[in-house]
């Protein structure tokens, strides 16, 4: 399925009906059981763009390898804060700290399996976290309809903006006008009082 907003796409197979066929799954899919990949690695990245989406950290918890060949067989992904870790301990009397730990024993993972036929299949999905989830503003991208939204709305108050400045622009040409009559005003008035001084001066001789 292609996404309208040029999401990243991971390539897996649908088994509905009992037949099989190559698709195209969109990052905003959640995760189900039965769910099929090329690869682990398309698994991982399908996996870790969802928890970006979602608001969590995503670690390789364990790997099972072939007893035949050594090659990978099985991965579970699951949430960062999966499992604890000791916040300090003691050796003889010697106390160690450690640094805070921020696993919360967080449940969510999904669990990856290859299949005999090569593929990847998710054999097991916990959905439900035990911590609260943080959503990175970075991770957020605009729908189109958000994307045009936004950019009526700049273009709005450009067109408001560019009001305003205008309105300004005419205020200060009435103002300038007013300053530049009233100068001539007072410049002709200076003009009549030195005149009748003069006047009065050569009636005094």
């Amino acid at each position: 399925m292609e996404s309208l907003m040029e999401d990243k796409v991971a390539t897996t197979e649908s088994s509905a009906g009992g037949e099989s066929g190559l698709c195209e799954v969109d990052t905003n899919q959640e995760p189900y059981e039965g769910m099929i990949f090329e690869s682990d690695e398309a698994a991982k990245a399908f996996y870790d763009e969802y928890a970006k989406r979602v608001g969590f950290l995503t670690r390789i918890i364990s790997s099972r390898k072939s007893e035949r060949d050594g090659s990978i067989i099985s991965r579970r992904l699951a949430c960062n804060k999966e499992g604890f870790n000791l916040n300090n301990q003691k050796t003889g009397h010697v106390r160690i700290r450690k640094r805070e730990s921020k696993r919360e024993g967080c449940m969510a993972m999904i669990l990856v399996k290859r299949e005999k036929i090569g593929k990847w299949v998710v054999t097991k999905f916990v959905r439900e976290h035990n911590h609260p989830l943080v959503i990175s503003s970075r991770n957020i991208r605009p729908t189109p309809d958000e994307k045009d939204r936004k950019i009526r709305e700049l273009s709005t108050e450009l067109h408001r903006a560019n009001q305003r400045l205008a309105a300004c622009r005419e205020q200060l040409r009435t103002f300038m006008a007013y300053i530049e009559e009233h100068t001539e005003s007072l410049s002709r008035t200076v003009e009549n009082v030195v005149h009748n001084i003069k006047e009065i001066e050569s009636e005094d001789k």
